[in-house]
């Protein structure tokens, strides 16, 4: 991104470069026919669910002026105005954490005072939007996110883990209040006697884990050996349907029965055992109360919390779109290298058959030349290895080419952006306010374990993460990590040096960690990712080498190949 302050460049360069591809936004998601549906479910639930808790988490810190009703009306108009006019079409929006804790703080502010109060507190935070927006209008006026280009791998690699710290603190806080009477409850109810309670908490355990594990378990079905493939003599079939149906949707499957395995004993216990969802209808008057009135703009007219782009949604949008385009790919070239074998044709007919249906997948604005590059480098590999054996002009079989192995192996890591799946996701969720009766039958043991499944999930492909699984890896087993695709500083960065870059970034992370704790300073939080631009451009110089740096904190993730178990990998990981 150009660095330039001259006012309105900044808009004007972005609308002429997004006009280029807008029609191919659009084309490209219907392109992908109902696959569309997988990546657009799984981003929905885990959009949906943790709206509807900081729902109830801002019910029960504003006494009830929003609710759950509020924070998905908002979710789901920004989402569908971003994903029709939005510069980034993957990015997710919704209500956050850090927009609970601004708008807790504006309430505290307010409830006790004289010329506010609670009944104008709607009305005081539609003026902070109104003038909040007033001051993004004029930081993208002068080009102000050009700033972006200052803030590297570290912020955002410290920012997306402390979003994944909030998000397990929320789902362990849950738990431990299921042993808990819950606020403005009745406190004589049989279900809150010690004995119930105690039950109430450890049905909430089993509910949570059990979703948490499962899926987890069902992201990975694409793997698993279970489920047959079928084929037909001259077409294959989807192979792995099931496999691949469990991948898809698995997720919202664990969330719909573990809700149906809540209501397994609702005959011998109290009705509040296990806990749910709580939110008003959108149409009980203390729901559209504040509907009624036109304010200013957009949210704050509606008396409703604003959205933002949120950690760790748009990753994992962006990852399942990847993995759609990942699948798609490789049904293709599976087929095509089947249909080979099935022909006789030698080695070098296969992978031109198979450069030829990589090549018709492609577009010009997502076509990568290292993907053809490594087609061309399995190529001359396997031929070297089928040379040895003097059959290289023989038909090919599988004992040359591991079709699934390989194919595997070669295939690039590819997201196409595209509009759909965030205009439908959005679309879904503003479904939830008609469906408010239904959510409601969710236990909240369910939506804790989501809580957790979505912090974990995060995680791979966080340098930063990886960094603290290498510290915690035994010396002798660190080669382990050699022989699989590994980040480059893993080869070239001495292990001490990574041990006190990673030790520097875990203690910055608790710091940030704990703002969150504090009352009042809490909202404060994003300066501290501020300042890892001045420490990264002055501090970090002094207390690392240059090229050690460049290395830890590179721009994009660098992966080296795997390399054999020898005594030179050895020599590298000591």
């Amino acid at each position: 991104m150009e660095e330039t302050f001259v006012p309105f460049r900044g808009i004007k360069n972005d609308l002429k470069g997004r006009f280029l591809c807008y029609k191919q936004d659009w084309t490209g998601g219907f392109r992908s026919g109902f696959s569309i549906l997988a990546p657009t479910t799984y981003i929905f639930f885990a959009s949906a669910i943790p709206v509807i808790s900081f729902g109830e988490q801002l019910e029960r810190n504003t006494d009830g002026v929003i609710t759950a009703v509020q924070t998905l009306a908002s979710t789901a108009i920004c989402g569908i105005i971003h994903s029709i006019v939005g510069g980034q079409p993957l990015l997710v929006l919704g209500v956050a954490e850090p927009t609970v804790l601004m708008y807790t703080f504006m309430f505290n502010f307010v409830k006790d005072r004289e010329d506010l109060g609670r009944k104008l507190f709607l009305a005081w935070t539609g003026w902070v939007c109104v003038w909040t927006s007033f001051l993004l209008f004029l930081l993208a006026i002068l080009g102000a996110c050009s700033i972006i280009n200052r803030f590297t791998r570290v912020a955002g690699e410290l920012f997306g883990m402390l979003i994944a710290m909030l998000f397990m603190q929320q789902a362990i806080k849950g738990l431990v209040d299921e042993f808990r009477i819950p606020e403005r409850e009745d406190r004589k109810a049989l279900e809150f006697i010690p004995s119930w309670r105690f039950g109430n908490g450890m049905f909430a355990l089993v509910l949570s884990f059990g979703l948490l594990l499962t899926a987890l378990r069902s992201r990975k079905a694409r793997s698993w050996r279970y489920g047959c493939d079928s084929r037909k003599a001259k077409q294959i079939i989807t192979a792995g349907w099931l496999r691949g149906f469990i991948a898809d949707y698995g997720v919202p499957l664990m969330v719909l029965i573990w809700t149906a395995v809540s209501f397994i004993p609702s005959g011998s216990i109290p009705k509040g055992i296990p806990r749910r969802l709580f939110s008003p209808n959108p149409w009980s008057p203390t729901a559209y109360a504040n509907w009624t009135v036109i304010k200013t703009l957009l949210c704050g007219l509606l008396g409703i919390p604003p959205s933002n782009g949120v950690i760790p949604q748009s990753p994992m949008h962006t990852k399942s779109l990847a993995t759609l385009k990942h699948q798609l790919l490789r049904n293709q070239l599976v087929a095509s290298a089947r249909q080979s074998m099935n022909q006789n044709s030698s080695l070098s007919q296969l992978y031109g058959n198979m450069e030829e249906v990589y090549q018709q997948m492609q577009t010009p604005l997502i076509y990568q030349e290292q993907s053809v590059r490594g087609l061309k480098e399995l190529k001359e590999s396997t031929i070297q290895m089928v040379s040895r054996l003097g059959s290289i002009d023989a038909p090919v079989d599988e004992t040359m080419f591991d079709i699934d192995k390989e194919i595997d192996d070669l295939l690039p890591v590819e997201v196409k952006e595209q509009r759909l799946s965030n205009l439908l996701q959005s679309s879904m969720v503003g479904c939830c306010l008609a469906a408010m009766p239904i959510l409601r039958k969710i236990p909240t043991s369910v939506l804790w374990g989501y809580f957790a499944f979505m912090a974990i999930e995060s995680l791979p492909g966080n340098q930063f993460w990886e960094r603290i699984l290498l510290l915690f890896t035994a010396p002798s087993r660190r080669y382990k990590v050699l022989e699989d695709y590994h980040a480059t500083f893993v080869e070239t960065v001495p292990f001490k040096t990574i041990a006190f870059f990673t030790l520097f970034q875990t203690v910055y992370l608790l710091v940030c960690f704990g703002i969150t704790w504090i009352p009042i300073a809490g909202v404060l939080f994003p300066l501290m990712i501020m300042l890892l631009v001045p420490a990264r451009q002055y501090l970090l110089p002094k207390l690392f080498k240059g090229a050690h740096l460049t290395d830890l904190d590179a721009a994009e993730y660098e992966e080296s190949p795997a390399l054999p178990f020898t005594v030179e990998t050895v020599k590298l990981e000591l």
